[in-house]
């Protein structure tokens, strides 16, 4: 990436470089729990009530202790320094909220894709979205408690990735945890634009 680089306004403050990172996934994959659990501040949430009303599109096979989902967006911010910070924006993981993926994909950087060994297909759409526009990402697999465990090499399969895609394992509920997959994500954005992998 480029050097950091800040501006002043006309009142002579700083601007940090602000970088976004979207998560996505599948419904019930965890984003918001990965957005809550990395961001600094009190994160935006427009999480919602599951009801009867969306029984016949809401699939909860696997996940049947989930009562809410995101119908906008999820937002959190990570200050890396005075100069960089972070902006987290987790997608909504149902098909009927789509058509709000192409504004919250604008500019980013790049992606994590969460994904969920019980309902993996669940994800195919988050890295075919990311692939056909060119923006890099990662998948996270979240461990969830009581979930089948599966070799990265058998997720990576299964998934169809290519080989420089990272995977790598991810506890959603922990904040180091998913800093290790930014990192991971920031190494490989480097790695693609043939710039220094940063020293973590």
């Amino acid at each position: 990436m480029d050097s950091v680089r800040c501006d002043r306004t006309g009142t002579g403050a700083w601007v940090p470089l602000a970088l976004k990172i979207l998560v996505a996934g599948g419904f019930g994959a965890g984003k918001t729990t990965l957005v809550s659990a990395l961001s600094e501040v009190r994160p935006l949430q427009t999480e919602e009530i599951l009801t009867g009303a969306g029984a016949e599109t809401d699939d909860i096979s696997g996940v049947e202790g989930k009562s809410t989902t995101t119908v906008a967006m999820d937002f959190g911010r990570i200050t890396i320094n005075d100069d960089l910070q972070l902006y987290l924006f987790g997608t909504p993981g149902q098909d009927r909220f789509w058509f709000l993926w192409d504004e919250l994909a604008f500019g980013a950087l790049g992606a994590v894709v969460l994904a969920d060994t019980r309902r993996l297909a669940d994800c195919f759409p988050s890295i075919d979205y990311f692939e056909q526009r060119g923006i890099p990402f990662v998948v996270g697999v979240n461990c969830f408690d009581g979930a089948r465990e599966y070799d990265l090499a058998t997720v990576r399969r299964a998934l169809d990735l290519d080989p420089e895609v990272p995977v790598m394992l991810c506890d959603a509920r922990d904040r180091q945890s998913g800093k290790l997959v930014l990192i991971g994500l920031v190494e490989h954005v480097a790695r693609q634009r043939g710039e220094p992998v940063p020293v973590a």
